[in-house]
């Protein structure tokens, strides 16, 4: 394995993960487990410990960002919360500006604990509305309806959120162009600052893959998609990847350090990591997820990993560009060796070619018009 020389270590983020929903929805894929009965007290103890495992990878970096995601985050009490950040802040420095994600689900049961997630110091909300059509709801297997939904947004926004995301779907069983767009209107009254609005995808080990439902035509997808975005431009959202919209100043710091190939630690039953290290003799850059099922890992006492591995220098070229390639804007040249420890040559001659198929631009790591269009095409080039 053929040794990286880095110079300096990228910005460092932290992913929470929260392992329990209510209900497990049918399209879902994440490391989620419906429980009535979540041991709060023995979860927090657990990520406390895990948390110490990670220190000798923050070498001195604050914190940029925090996204507590699951799951469902917002079934745990603000009081766990407040615990929780307490401690990690005693023991990293924090950026000022630092951004605190939390996932929350719109359903009345968490509503009342907004204003407590606030106070702990959660300074930004994603609520997963995903539709406001009851009906749409229901087939998604959602816990709440579109007028919950709609509370939802209000009560964040009274609770001091002035920050927030709505995730939204398109492209959901049996959804007409006229429903997706009636959607996106709806979320876009509510003025958010942020909007994540992506099309319903089927995933391996979901319910729905085993059952598909019946889904738009690939015409009417695109038909929606070209609509969609005409309507999110008139309504002064940019477009800065793939599915994220936002206001001018409140693109996602989180998704943008994990796009821009930055380290994030990951603490919580299934979270996943990546690390950097420097060395005189060779740094490395590690992936790494933690034990997925939350009884194992809160059995866990030392050691919370089921697996990492040590990325080789041969795959750094498209683990590099799977990620700066969602971003519209892409990313500097000189951001690769800063980020990789390789040379630009090490992407040839992938890289002359896609310039001149005209699927990356020149003197910039980014995606033409057209190699978004393309963009597992044109990755596939790096494999």
């Amino acid at each position: 394995m053929a040794m990286l020389q880095l110079t300096e270590l990228p910005p460092l983020s932290l992913y929470i993960h929260t392992p329990w929903c209510i209900r497990k929805c049918p399209y879902c894929d994440f490391n989620s487990h419906t429980s009535k009965q979540i041991p709060e007290a023995a979860y927090l103890k657990a990520l406390l410990n895990d948390f110490d495992s990670e220190l000798p990878y923050i070498q001195g970096r604050p914190l940029r960002s925090i996204f507590i995601g699951g799951g469902t985050p917002s079934l745990l009490s603000p009081t766990f919360y407040r615990s929780l950040l307490e401690y990690i802040n005693a023991k990293i420095d924090w950026a000022e500006d630092i951004e605190i994600t939390m996932e929350a689900n719109p359903g009345t049961v968490e509503q009342k604990s907004f204003a407590g997630y606030r106070e702990a110091g959660i300074n930004r909300l994603s609520l997963g509305v995903q539709s406001f059509d009851d009906k749409k709801l229901e087939a998604l297997g959602r816990i709440h309806g579109g007028t919950e939904a709609q509370t939802a947004i209000n009560i964040a926004r009274q609770s001091g959120f002035d920050n927030f995301n709505l995730d939204l779907m398109h492209g959901l069983p049996g959804q007409s162009e006229q429903q997706a767009l009636l959607d996106l209107e709806t979320a876009l009254s509510f003025k958010p600052p942020h909007l994540s609005w992506y099309q319903l995808t089927i995933e391996p080990n979901t319910e729905f893959y085993s059952r598909p439902p019946t889904l738009p035509e690939d015409d009417d997808l695109w038909q929606i998609q070209e609509a969609g975005q005409a309507l999110l431009k008139r309504h002064h959202l940019i477009q800065y990847e793939v599915s994220a919209y936002a206001t001018k100043g409140h693109q996602a710091k989180h998704n943008l350090n994990y796009w821009r190939f930055g380290d994030y630690l990951g603490i919580g039953a299934g979270a996943h990591g990546k690390v950097t290290t420097l060395d005189p003799s060779g740094s490395t850059i590690m992936r790494y997820q933690k034990t997925r099922q939350p009884e194992a890992y809160l059995n866990r006492i030392d050691n919370y990993k089921a697996s990492n591995q040590i990325l080789a220098a041969e795959d750094l070229p498209l683990e590099f560009l799977m990620n700066v390639m969602r971003l519209n804007e892409g990313v500097s040249e000189s951001l690769y060796t800063e980020s990789t420890g390789l040379s630009l040559q090490s992407l040839e001659p992938a890289l002359s070619q896609a310039r001149l198929d005209k699927l990356i631009e020149p003197s910039r790591l980014k995606a033409t018009e057209k190699g978004h269009l393309f963009l597992n095409q044109l990755l596939d080039r790096f494999l």
